[in-house]
């Protein structure tokens, strides 16, 4: 079996919702779309039992969790997309989120005796998905006039919470605060908002990343939780070979090497996800001690830089993110952001639950 594997810690995903309960007295939906941020959905969705609910993006989704036998309430973040899906939510009791006039039109002709409960979704200032704020009263008294609707609510998205010097913040949560619709369950905190807008936190919030182990304020910025991060991406050395100076090392001999020196191929590439193209320096960690990356990344190979790893062998473990090496580090030299680097492991890569 090849060496790459993604291992998930059960006690720091649990650690991690810990840390959103003291930063926040309202209730949690824990986002558990793409794969549970491409830890595992099932598994993620079992060990967040403290969870108030689960976020998913898709009828999908919510319907593979129900198989798997999670009874939490599950949200459909971009609630349905056609009208045929609307009987399958009600009969596995998911709770849709509404943000545009045909969906409302579509709930208008269902005829049901199961019984769902409703999030309006309200545009404050992302303009992606939402009713405008003038709209929605009225959406309100049509859902609630539905007899299948149970509990409506008012969700919606903060677009720029991870700036805390910008402004747009604070305009979002006075337009969803000034909706004249008292009584209704509100949320707008994402992770950003969490850590960065107690104001933003209302009676839900909704974590992402966070649960995750990744700061959504940044590396370098102070952060009010302690985070753990919930996966780490380990291969070994399969190969370690003292190069000359002038040896050109792998597709292209982008990177020749400087003097005599040992070179280490690890098992992972670009094929299990680990990103191929680097704007900067990045290092992968051998025995705890940092191993620069050389060359160019292959589809099931990588090399690296092994003369500040004494004694280096094959079979080492390697550590490309995760414990004691940060996957916002990789995706900064990268030129992305951490989610995409959790959500493209491909599926041919294991993922392995801590003991």
């Amino acid at each position: 079996m090849r060496p790459a594997y993604a291992s998930v810690d059960a006690r720091a995903l649990r650690h991690n919702l810990s840390q959103v309960r003291k930063l926040t007295g309202a209730r949690v939906m824990a986002i558990v779309k793409a794969n549970g941020y491409g830890h595992g959905l099932v598994w993620v969705a079992k060990t967040l039992t403290d969870a108030d609910a689960l976020g998913v993006a898709s009828l999908e989704e919510g319907l593979e969790l129900r198989a798997a036998g999670i009874a939490h309430e599950i949200c459909l973040l971009e609630g349905f997309f056609d009208a045929a899906e609307i009987p399958v939510i009600l009969r596995e009791r998911l709770t849709p989120v509404i943000h545009e006039r045909h969906q409302l039109e579509a709930l208008r002709r269902v005829r049901s005796e199961d019984r769902c409960d409703v999030w309006i979704k309200v545009d404050t200032g992302m303009h992606r998905l939402g009713f405008e704020p003038a709209d929605v009263p009225a959406v309100a008294a049509e859902l609630g006039a539905l007899p299948f609707v149970n509990r409506l609510g008012l969700l919606s998205h903060l677009a720029c919470a991870e700036e805390l010097a910008s402004p747009v913040t604070m305009v979002q949560i006075e337009a969803l605060r000034r909706l004249p619709l008292p009584g209704l369950r509100r949320s707008l905190a994402n992770s950003a908002g969490i850590m960065g807008w107690p104001a933003a936190h209302a009676d839900w919030v909704r974590p992402g990343i966070m649960l995750y182990g990744v700061s959504p304020l940044g590396r370098t910025r102070s952060a009010p939780a302690v985070l753990k991060p919930v996966m780490t991406l380990r291969s070994r050395l399969i190969s370690v070979r003292y190069r000359k100076e002038g040896d050109a090392i792998g597709y292209g001999g982008d990177y020749r090497c400087g003097e005599n020196m040992p070179v280490g191929v690890v098992g992972v590439g670009y094929g299990d996800g680990y990103p191929r193209e680097f704007r900067g320096a990045v290092s992968v960690l051998v025995r705890g001690l940092r191993a620069p990356v050389i060359g160019r990344v292959s589809m099931d190979m990588l090399t690296v830089d092994l003369r500040g790893v004494a004694d280096a062998q094959v079979g080492d473990e390697v550590i490309l993110w995760g414990e004691g090496l940060p996957v916002e580090e990789v995706a900064e030299a990268a030129g992305t952001i951490p989610y995409r680097l959790l959500c493209g492991l491909t599926q041919r890569l294991p993922r392995r639950v801590c003991p």
